[in-house]
This record gives C-alpha cells, sequence and structure tokens, in this order.
C-alpha cells in the first residue's frame, strides 16, 4: 500500500509563517516585560494570552494539529491531556491552600 509522507507535514511556506508567528510572539512578550510600562495584573493576563496564542501555533504550525477527521485521535488526546494537567494544577493549588488554611489556624 503506497502511503504519501507530504500529505501529513507542512509545506515550507507553513513552516516559515509558524517560526515567524513564534518569534513575534516571544519578542512581544520580551519587549512587554523589558518595558515594564503596564501594570503587574495586566501585565501578567498579557503574558498569558500571549503563551496561549503560541502555543496554539506549535500545535497547528510545527505539530500539524487540526480539526480534519484523520486527527480526531490527536485531538482527542490533546484534550485529555489538558483536562488532566488541570485537575492535577487545580488540585495541587486546592490541596496546599487548604494545608495552609489548617495550618495557620492552630
Amino acid at each position: 500500500m503506497a502511503h504519501s509522507h507530504s500529505e501529513a507535514h507542512g509545506s515550507l511556506g507553513s513552516y516559515v509563517a509558524g517560526f515567524i508567528l513564534a518569534v513575534l510572539l516571544t519578542a512581544g512578550a520580551f519587549g512587554i516585560v523589558m518595558h515594564g510600562t503596564m501594570a503587574p495584573n495586566i501585565m501578567m493576563v498579557v503574558l498569558a494570552v500571549l503563551a496561549f496564542v503560541q502555543v496554539v501555533v506549535h500545535l497547528v504550525f510545527f505539530l500539524h494539529l487540526n480539526t480534519s477527521a484523520g486527527q480526531g485521535w490527536n485531538v482527542l488526546s490533546l484534550a485529555y491531556t489538558v483536562l488532566a494537567a488541570a485537575f492535577l494544577i487545580f488540585g495541587t493549588i486546592w490541596v496546599m491552600h487548604n494545608v495552609g488554611m489548617n495550618m495557620m489556624s492552630r
């Protein structure tokens, strides 16, 4: 059975576009931090948004994750990984908060 390797991989143009977007997002994050003209709370929100957009750029341009029919299992495994990481992170924060509250009450 013949299998074409080019259909699963991106073109040179898509790799260059992804690289340029990643560099711009990284430079934007560094610029925001280096200039420090925003309030710290706003800066954290903007950095979180830039980080999320950069993750999406990497998933689309370099890992070739999309919503086509052949990518169903990949999208499902990514969703499970995000859910498991969220449980781990927020569960840890919740437990540590409760430990801190119980220890401070004595």
